[in-house]
Formats: structure tokens, C-alpha cells, sequence
């Protein structure tokens, strides 16, 4: 009962304290002054006290200082009591001077004197009340509860706010024993009696040594290498990694530690923010009508986000999935409300539905994203896979020469580079038909230079982190289900980014390609995924192998140890940005290309599959089938 008394102490209380503080400090600021001469001392002294009393009356109320928990008393609060005090100061001279003018009660010396001494009586009992709350409250609870150390990242005032919130939780059980910051001129200091140590790994043993379980980043660190390497080390040691919500999610805005949240792999494996020339994107884009297939996509739905940035006349999307179009277009429709978007529902191998659409929308910037991805599914249907994006493509490509779109940009993948698998093949061949059939119209354009033509770019890149079917969200999953995580290979290796990023680089692409060429991006380093479902093991706070398996279920047919962005017969040549570079690839004769392509399809439509694949074998000669149902095609069966 009497620590319920205690919780709930009534601001009226605490305000009568103060001012009977106020009023007491002024008596031994006076009994200073004066020596203790007792004749003297009570000389006007009454006068005196009303002033005090009277003034801090309504400053206290004025400035709310006694509506602050007594218990939770921070540096913000005495900041406040301090200012109260300063001000009231001001006050007393002015009384001074206006009103008792000779009797001079409120000298500057008396002044000051009694700023300092209310200042630290009142500061100090607070702190006492604060301390003694802590102390009855562990006592009252029979024992007190061990706290895990923590270390915060970094010693800034966002830093120092989260240390009093986590430090001062009632029911807390986090102590921020350390502070962990990358300026050197901090290191070795107190900051509020705790250390700041400098960013090494040095420095995160000598913490794991102390005791330290946890590490927090209050600031998300721009320098993504730094951050990697911060994190790589607490892994190496032992010490977990969180990070604060921003304070706009804090529930109630209050921040709990069950509001803490693992870092995240991608976060790990984004790189430096890319910069777009903007101006030039912008105006290549302001005004126009453009075309994304593939909408509902990953790729294509995160296109369509940041082609709206650009202001465009009307963007068409374009998928044959109706409930990702629907939460898509809800997204867009609520994000944008002004903004001219049509939803299409439309098989791209559907060659009158796509006439249709040209007919109606009549774009004139097309950016094509819809594709078959998944490289398990299309060695199981290789028709499938050349009529979705070999015939896909080319009933898209032929329409918008048809129509005279500007622009048509179509996404690739690493994978269509010397091809083990069908998916890369096809994607390979989409690659072969767009590029010579642009060199087919442009030659034909030199005869007749007012001519407009179709500019056909194509962008290839590797995995991308969280889209559909991605091994991060597998990963994710397989981890909430208890595990094993499943890796095919111990060495194989993929290359990453982030979808923002590969939709960026594909704008900045499409806007500076001139017709015919392929561009590669600069993925960076290829990661091992064994070495990614560890790390995404111990982010959860949990050992691999231990806690969970990883387990290596062999490569599955058509599955490359290590992805290329190029094969041995490319070059490349650079671009105005530094991650685009121009793949110098060999050229095809389009009526050559035509003819095979056309052949290639008949055999899809009617689902021979051996057929199917020795057709694309002979389109893609280094296409080398890692699945021993194709090794064979085209050496023995020759049919």
C-alpha cells in the first residue's frame, strides 16, 4: 500500500515542497551573507521570503517544473529548475531596483549566492528522491533483478536519450553500461559517468570482456562498410545487434524494449546510396506515357514507384496476376492521388490482347520487367519459358516498333550470361532477338534519316534482395519455422542488390542508352550464401549448427556455382556512371535470328521439350545445360 502512496505522489505536493525549499535557501543565503548575525538575519527577512515565495509561485506553475515524475528526473528537468531559478533571479534585481531601492534587499551578490544554493538543493533533492525510489523498489521487491550490460552506438544526444530511457525503465532489464562512436575525439571519455570507446574490434572484445550481451544503433549508419564491420565483429564475439525504431513508432510514445528489432540481412548487404542524374531522367520521362510489364512484380511494381517521382502523363501497368495488380495499384492509388495509372490485365504472350493495349494507351516508353524467373520451375518447362520470355518478348518488341514507342528497356539477368539453365537461355535469346532486330530497323533508318525508330536498351543484373522467391525471404522463413536453412552448395556464390537500387540503375540505363546496347551493373562482390544463412542465424540471436542447422541439399538442375555478369568473349566499356558499363557483345543477323526464333517458338507451342532445348542450344552456343536430362541434346539425339 505504501509503495502505491509512493507512486503516486501528487504534483501539488511537490510544488508546495519547492517553494518551501525556495523559500528556505533565501534564509541561508541571508544567514551567509550576513555571518550568522541573527539581529540582522531577520531584518526584512519576511519581506524578503513573500517576494520569493510569490515569485516562484508562478514561475513554477509558468514553466511546469513540478509536473515532472520526481523519480524520473533527467537532465531536461534540472535544466528547467535551473532556468526557473536564473529567471527569478532577474526578477529579484528588478524588484530590487524598482520598488525597495533603498532598503536593497536583493543585492547581486544575495542574488547569486541564492541562485547557486537553490539551484543545487533543489536538483539535489530530486536526485535523492529519484535514487531512493530505486533503492525501496528493489528492496520492496525482495532482490534486485540483475540487468543485461548494453552498449549503445553512438554518443550523441539521441544516444545519451535512449541510454536515460533504457536506464530509467521501471520494469527494465537493459543497464547501457558503454557507448561504442567513430569519433576519435570521444574515445576514452565519460559521458554522464559511462565510457565511450572508438570503433575497432579492439574495442568490442575489450566490451564483450566487461560483460556487454547487447549492441543498439540508435542512427543507421550511412557507411555501409563501416557497419559491416561493426557487425561482423559483434557476431565474431559473442554480442548481439539491435536497433531502435524511430521515435515516430515508439508505442505511445514511449520506446520498450520489446520494441528492439534484430538488424535485418539486407540492411547488411545494401550498398552506398546510388546517385541518379535526375535532370536528365526527368526530362526524358515528364510528360510521357509509359508502358511497365511485369508490374505486379518486384521489379516492376518498385519501377512503377519511382517512375511516378518523374511526373509522367500516365503509367500503364501491366500483369497477368489480378490480386498482386489489385494491393499494388491500392498502394499507388493511396500514395499518389493525382497521379494518371491505369491497370491492364494482359498476358504478354497474348499477341491480340497486347495489340489492344498499344491501341488504346498508345505508350510511348516501354519498360519490360515481365518475365519467368524461377530457375527450378522452367528446367521442369522449357516451353513454358521460351513462350513467356522469348515470345513475350518479341510480340512486345514488334508492337512497339508498330506503334512507334521511343523506348522500349528490357530487363536481363546475370543469368543469360553462358547459360546452364533454360531460364538463362531464354532470357539470353530475348537478349539476342531485341538487340538485332534494333540493328535490323536502324540499318534500315540510315536510308531514310527522317525516319523515327524504336531505341531497344537492355539491362542485366543479378539477384535481388526480398523480391518473389529470393533465397532472403526463404532464409526468413525457414528460420520462424524452427530451421534447418537450406543451402544447394557450401561454395556457391550469388551476387546482390536491392531492388530500389536495380530499379534506379535500370532508369538511369533506359534513359541514357541510345538503341542496341546491353548494360551491366556493378553488383559489387558475390556473397556466399552459406556464409549469408549463418549470418542471418546469428542476427536472430541464435548459433549456427547449434541452435540452427544449415543443411546442403546438392545444386539442382540448372544451377550455376557462381553467377557472371559477362562472358569470356565481352567486354565492357564505361559510361558517364560509374556502376553502368556497356557490355561490347557479339551481333547477330536479325533475318538469320528471326527464322530460328520463329522455329523455337512452333516447337514450344507444341511442348516438345527435348526438341525445345536443342533449338535453344543452337540459338545460345555457350548455353551448356547443368542437368543431365539436356546434357546430351544436340550431341547424341540430334532431334
Amino acid at each position: 500500500m505504501l509503495a502505491y502512496k509512493l507512486r503516486i505522489l501528487p504534483r501539488w505536493l511537490v510544488f508546495c515542497l519547492d517553494l518551501v525549499l525556495v523559500c528556505f535557501c533565501l534564509f541561508l543565503t541571508r544567514s551567509l551573507k550576513l555571518g550568522f548575525h541573527w539581529e540582522y538575519i531577520f531584518s526584512g527577512i519576511r519581506t524578503m521570503l513573500v517576494v520569493v515565495f510569490c515569485v516562484n509561485m508562478v514561475l513554477f506553475y509558468s514553466f511546469k517544473s513540478y509536473a515532472g515524475i520526481v523519480r524520473y528526473t533527467n537532465l531536461e528537468d534540472a535544466t528547467r529548475l535551473v532556468l526557473v531559478n536564473a529567471v527569478a533571479g532577474f526578477i529579484y534585481q528588478a524588484i530590487n531596483t524598482f520598488y525597495f531601492k533603498g532598503n536593497n534587499y536583493f543585492t547581486l551578490s544575495v542574488i547569486l549566492i541564492n541562485f547557486f544554493i537553490t539551484s543545487f538543493v533543489i536538483i539535489s533533492y530530486r536526485l535523492a528522491v529519484r535514487y531512493f525510489f530505486h533503492i525501496y523498489k528493489a528492496f520492496s521487491e525482495g532482490e534486485i533483478v540483475p540487468r543485461k550490460k548494453v552498449a549503445v552506438y553512438n554518443a550523441s544526444a539521441n544516444g545519451l536519450h535512449i541510454k536515460n530511457v533504457l536506464n530509467n525503465l521501471p520494469n527494465g532489464d537493459m543497464q547501457v553500461a558503454a557507448f561504442l562512436d567513430d569519433n576519435m575525439a570521444g574515445s576514452g571519455k565519460l559521458i554522464e559517468g559511462i565510457p565511450i570507446y572508438n570503433l575497432s574490434e579492439a574495442s568490442i572484445a575489450k566490451l564483450k570482456a566487461e560483460g556487454i550481451e547487447l549492441l543498439i544503433f540508435v542512427n543507421k549508419i550511412q557507411e555501409k562498410n563501416t557497419f559491416n564491420i561493426i557487425v561482423d565483429a559483434c557476431l565474431t564475439h559473442g554480442i548481439r545487434i539491435q536497433q531502435v525504431p524511430t521515435m515516430r513508432d515508439w508505442l505511445n510514445g514511449k520506446l520498450d524494449t520489446q520494441q528492439l528489432q534484430n538488424i535485418n540481412i539486407e540492411d547488411l548487404l545494401e550498398r552506398e546510396v546510388i546517385k541518379l542524374h535526375n535532370e536528365a531522367i526527368y526530362s526524358e520521362l515528364k510528360g510521357k506515357k509509359i508502358l511497365v510489364t511485369g508490374s505486379a512484380g518486384s521489379i516492376g511494381s518498385e519501377l512503377v514507384r519511382q517512375l511516378l517521382n518523374f511526373r509522367p502523363s500516365l503509367v500503364i501497368l501491366c500483369d497477368q496476376a489480378e490480386t498482386p495488380m489489385h494491393e499494388i495499384m491500392l498502394e499507388l492509388l493511396e500514395k499518389h492521388k493525382n497521379a494518371n495509372i491505369k491497370a491492364y490485365l494482359g498476358d504478354i504472350k497474348d499477341r491480340g490482347r497486347m495489340e489492344h493495349l498499344f491501341e488504346v494507351f498508345e505508350p510511348q516508353i516501354v519498360f519490360h520487367a515481365a518475365a519467368y524467373k524461377h530457375v527450378p520451375l522452367m528446367e521442369d518447362n522449357p516451353s513454358v519459358a521460351v513462350l513467356n520470355n522469348v515470345l513475350g518478348t518479341k510480340n512486345l518488341a514488334e508492337l512497339a516498333v508498330l506503334n512507334n514507342v521511343e523506348k522500349f528497356v528490357m530487363v536481363s539477368t546475370d543469368k543469360a550470361v553462358n547459360p546452364t539453365n533454360v531460364m538463362g537461355a531464354s532470357k539470353r535469346i530475348a537478349e539476342i532477338f531485341t538487340q538485332s532486330y534494333f540493328n535490323s530497323i536502324a540499318g534500315e533508318a540510315k536510308e531514310d534519316t527522317e525516319r523515327k525508330f524504336t531505341k531497344f536498351v537492355t539491362t542485366r543484373f543479378g539477384n535481388v534482395l526480398g523480391s518473389n522467391g529470393s533465397v532472403i525471404p526463404r532464409f526468413k522463413k525457414q528460420l520462424e519455422a524452427g530451421g534447418p536453412l537450406t543451402v544447394t552448395h557450401p561454395e556457391i556464390t550469388r551476387y546482390f542488390m536491392t531492388i530500389p537500387e536495380a530499379c534506379m540503375l535500370v532508369l538511369e540505363a533506359g534513359v541514357m542508352g541510345e538503341g542496341g546496347e546491353i548494360f551491366v551493373f556493378d553488383m559489387g562482390k558475390p556473397v556466399k550464401i552459406a556464409d549469408l544463412a549463418k549470418k542471418v542465424i546469428r542476427l536472430s540471436g541464435k548459433e549456427p549448427d547449434v541452435d540452427i542447422r544449415v543443411v546442403y541439399t546438392g545444386l539442382r538442375p540448372g544451377e550455376k556455382l557462381y553467377e557472371e555478369l559477362l562472358n569470356n568473349a565481352e567486354n565492357t566499356k564505361p559510361t558517364y556512371h560509374e556502376k553502368i558499363l556497356i557490355a561490347e557483345v557479339r551481333t547477330y543477323n536479325f533475318e538469320d535470328v528471326n527464322k530460328r526464333i520463329e522455329k523455337l517458338i512452333s516447337s514450344a507451342r507444341q511442348h516438345y521439350t527435348l526438341d525445345t532445348v536443342r533449338l535453344m542450344k543452337e540459338l545460345v552456343p555457350e548455353f551448356v545445360p547443368n542437368n543431365v536430362a539436356y546434357e546430351k541434346i544436340g550431341t547424341e539425339t540430334g532431334k
